[in-house]
């Protein structure tokens, strides 16, 4: 039994090194694109017949509190009103669509060229509406907005242009946050996210890995959508399942980390749970439909096929993260029982060079968005373990979503409930749409909390520390996404 938990905790170890090396390999790639100028082509709009006409599209669903909000930025927009065509794809099943009819009606009446289009039912929920919506769009190119996004009035002069390379299907903008500070829990939201929209994202798309659309914030050639065999609603992230079939079509994407699109973070731990088990499951979800026809193509080089394959299974690595975290205790009286292992473990500490890689990784993403300096760094200390605490505590649910992903089991398109929050104002405590049912994960990581306490005690009863300060991690982490869970119920 021994040497079975060993070789099983090695092997999570070295597959999340390997992780780490990927990780790595893009901030060389980031750093050195930001040594690089862009030459791209780009439209002049200056001269009328280079103004290509667009089609916005905002996917909504039940989006009470921020259907006013989004209709208004939207209408704010700067671009010649005879080349904007916009789609409200109303999948309202509450009186949010009476009202929205009634705030479409107002803007049209001004000039807009905007339509309110309700389906029958939500068959591809997201990927069906946007689906039906091309069907009679008019534009060459889609932007996509969800209900929570507030692009700046410049946006479309921003992006469109670089559609001038005829090889570009979509340009895709950075995520911004206009309640980053309003609680713990969307500061590590904002954390995590600042991550994958700065270094993950220009890493990737600086040496033509493949990169996603995330679901907003973007613009899409219609030709490209068209091509790459249109949107399908089979998994629960089809922008990333859209993504990967168009570049496999050989689709060039282009990022653009300098363009801001500010939305708003999940406040409630119930709404961000839902986020993030639709991330992790159709992530999971992706890999099993996509990965294994990338692998087989020949023409994709093996450093795409390789960034491509963590790209996909990034979810699964909580999966890993809950095994080590699990084994950790029985391995560390393993360790004090058996002095014959004393050798094993002055090996696998190498593995705590993850945790180096990740600290440096995360660090020049957090200076870029926040500045460099002595009191940014220590801020940034306290980001990083508190992120990764409460991470770790995520872990049980995500493991879940993966599995479910990777197994085939189908569920519902569940949206995340949006609360119109900004800055440290706003309450949540009255939103209509939030879950208020105690998922049966919460009884696990209640245990699990129990668990690193008990692992916390074992350190001194065996006066062994070296773990002492991840499973401090690992008891704060499961405490917290406990306690958030059976608090915002009340």
């Amino acid at each position: 039994m021994d040497v079975a938990i060993i070789i099983t905790y090695t092997l999570a170890l070295l597959i999340i090194f390997l992780y780490s090396l990927a990780q790595l390999n893009l901030l060389v790639n980031y750093l050195k694109s930001r040594k690089q100028p862009d030459s791209s082509p780009t439209f002049d709009f200056s001269k009328q017949e280079e103004i290509p006409h667009v089609t916005i599209q905002l996917p909504v669903f039940n989006e009470l509190y921020v259907m006013d909000r989004l209709l208004n930025n939207i209408a704010l927009l700067e671009y010649p009103k005879d080349k904007l065509e916009i789609q409200v794809l109303d999948d309202s099943t509450d009186e949010s669509v009476a009202s929205t009819a009634m705030h479409i009606k107002k803007l049209q009446e001004k000039g807009l060229d905007i339509q309110h289009i309700c389906r029958d039912d939500r068959t591809g929920f997201k990927a069906g509406a946007l689906k039906e919506g091309l069907k009679i769009a008019k534009g060459e190119y889609i932007a996509i907005f969800d209900a929570d996004f507030l692009p700046e009035k410049q946006w479309l002069l921003q992006t469109i242009p670089y559609f001038k390379d005829a090889n570009i299907g979509v340009v895709q903008t950075r995520w911004g946050h206009i309640n980053r500070d309003y609680s713990m829990l969307t500061k590590i939201q904002a954390f995590a996210l600042d991550f994958h929209f700065t270094m993950e994202q220009v890493g990737r798309n600086y040496k033509d890995h493949f990169i996603n659309f995330n679901g907003t914030a973007g613009v899409w050639r219609k030709t490209c959508i068209e091509d790459a065999g249109n949107w399908q609603g089979d998994t629960l992230t089809e922008d990333l399942d859209l993504s990967y079939r168009a570049q496999l079509k050989k689709w060039k994407f282009k990022y653009l980390e300098e363009v801001e699109t500010p939305a708003e973070l999940p406040v409630v731990i119930s709404a961000a749970r839902s986020q993030q088990f639709r991330w992790n499951k159709g992530a999971a979800e992706n890999f099993q439909k996509l990965y294994w026809k990338l692998l087989r193509d020949k023409t994709v080089p093996f450093k795409t096929k390789f960034h491509s394959f963590f790209h996909l299974l990034n979810s699964s690595m909580f999966l890993l993260v809950l095994l080590v975290a699990v084994l950790s205790v029985p391995v560390m009286y393993i360790k004090n029982n058996n002095p014959m292992f004393s050798w094993y473990f002055n090996v696998i500490a190498f593995f705590a060079l993850s945790t180096v890689i990740f600290f440096y990784c995360y660090w020049h993403t957090f200076k870029k968005i926040h500045g460099n300096g002595f009191w940014n760094f220590m801020e940034y200390i306290k980001m990083f373990f508190t992120f990764f605490s409460i991470a770790m505590g995520f872990s049980v649910h995500n493991s879940m979503a993966v599995l479910e992903g990777h197994f085939g089991k189908k569920s519902e398109f569940v949206r995340t409930p949006k609360f119109n929050i900004e800055a440290f104002k706003g309450s949540w405590k009255e939103n209509k749409y939030i879950n208020k049912n105690i998922s049966g994960n919460t009884i696990i990581e209640a245990l699990l909390m129990g668990y690193f306490g008990f692992a916390l005690y074992s350190a001194f009863v065996l006066q062994d520390f070296g773990l002492f300060l991840f499973h401090i991690m690992l008891f704060l982490g499961f405490g917290f996404v406990f306690l958030k869970s059976v608090t915002s119920k009340f």
